[in-house]
């Protein structure tokens, strides 16, 4: 079989940033898939899964509320590895476009405060399996260490 496109990036090079995965076409439509790399692969230990579910959940409430981009939103969650997660838009894009949109989400995910939307058992099927505070200490993490000062090194992927 061949290898799928996401497993050509050399993982060994690949650091904490915003990357175009890859672009396909439904249609006259273009999704674009973006891999928001948070850990270091192979380098700084996975995410645990309570955090990313609570962030999944923060960000597909703020992406699916979004004025903008609520309608161009197809996806978004975690990558299987617990390294990131995938955001999927209807549109052409490239990683620079959407840097402001990852701040807005990644500060509302650092600044939330409350019950995390959908985690009542009649919402999601795995409701008690989250952590708000490591979920915003991840989200200040990668907006201090990765998209405040977000340069064409964590915008393209290494060679």
């Amino acid at each position: 079989m061949e290898k799928i496109a996401s497993f050509t990036i050399d993982h060994i090079k690949l650091q904490p940033g915003v990357y175009v995965s890859r672009k396909d076409h439904v249609g006259a439509e273009t999704i674009t898939t973006f891999d928001l790399r948070m850990t270091s692969p192979n380098e700084e230990p996975v995410m645990n899964t309570a955090e990313v579910h609570t962030m999944e959940h923060l960000g597909a409430t703020f992406l699916r509320n979004h004025p903008v981009y609520k309608d161009k939103t197809v996806y978004f969650g975690p990558m299987g590895c617990r390294t990131g997660f995938y955001l999927l838009l209807a549109g052409d894009y490239e990683a620079k476009d959407i840097v402001p949109l990852m701040i807005e989400m990644y500060e509302f995910m650092r600044d939330f405060t409350g019950e995390v939307p959908g985690a009542a058992p009649k919402d999601c099927g795995n409701y008690l399996d989250m952590n708000l505070n490591m979920a915003k200490f991840l989200a200040k993490k990668y907006l201090d260490e990765v998209l405040y000062d977000i340069d064409d090194s964590r915008l393209i992927y290494p060679e």
